[in-house]
């Protein structure tokens, strides 16, 4: 069985690479690490914003209309 990379999966990788790459902002240059944190936090919920709200997990929006018939 091969694995092929998804959209979510680049999303997840993303979100570290910008925390990361955040930090060492804040450790290489004279931009405070709190500052270069939360700039990179912001961007990174840009991100998860990103993949629920505009390229979300839905085939289409009836999908969202579907009934789950485990909680009944």
């Amino acid at each position: 069985m091969s694995y092929t990379v998804q959209y979510y999966d680049l999303v997840l990788v993303a979100i570290i690479a910008t925390m990361a790459g955040g930090a060492a902002v804040g450790y290489l240059t004279a931009l405070a690490l709190p500052t270069a944190i939360t700039l990179a936090g912001l961007l990174a919920a840009a991100l998860i914003g990103h993949g629920l709200f505009v390229r979300g997990p839905v085939d289409g929006p009836e999908d969202l209309t579907e009934e789950v018939d485990a909680l009944n």
